[in-house]
């Protein structure tokens, strides 16, 4: 059976989570999280990506978003595509990286696991996208991707995680990327 989820209504809002292989925690280093945000920020301002929601994990990231072009697969393919071959780059090109060797090891052999993969895997597969179809939807998705640091004890507070939309939200001009509140 196949673990992949469709976008069914192409000009539909979505919510969306994605992972990394193993759960692996990559966004613990300013370096990483900057990658992820640049290609958010990218799709939002060259691709037709609205975002109205999201939060970096440590191990994972969550979306509130809608592909203005009616291709949210397609957008979602080639942001996970990009991040992840930026990222591993990243990871392999820093000497600084006390993981590198295991985390390298690590996205090989998630790689050798998976027949769709040539050499190296850094996001899971499955996406599971949830059509965001009512307000009161929108609200609950929204409040679990703000609250998502607090329930895992990061913080206490949704706007002290700096890579979560709760501080646009929330009027705080410490913003790491800008989304669409309309």
């Amino acid at each position: 059976m196949s673990r992949k989820y469709k976008f069914h209504e192409k000009g539909g809002a979505y919510f969306i989570s994605f992972a990394t292989v193993n759960w692996i925690d990559i966004f613990t280093r300013d370096l990483y999280f900057s990658i992820m945000t640049e290609s958010l920020d990218h799709c939002r301002k060259n691709k037709g990506m609205e975002i109205y929601g999201y939060c970096i994990m440590p191990s994972h990231v969550h979306l509130i978003f809608r592909s203005a072009l009616g291709d949210p697969s397609g957008l979602m393919r080639d942001l996970k595509g990009f991040t992840s071959r930026k990222i591993m780059k990243t990871i392999q090109d820093n000497p600084q990286e006390s993981r590198r060797e295991w985390l390298l090891w690590m996205f090989e052999r998630a790689g050798k696991k998976n027949s769709n993969v040539k050499e190296k895997q850094f996001w899971q597969q499955n996406n599971q996208p949830i059509e965001i179809w009512s307000l009161k939807v929108f609200e609950q998705k929204l409040n679990y991707i703000h609250n998502n640091p607090v329930e895992s004890g990061f913080v206490t507070d949704p706007t002290d995680w700096k890579y979560s939309s709760a501080r646009n939200y929330g009027n705080n001009d410490q913003t790491i990327l800008e989304i669409d509140l309309n």
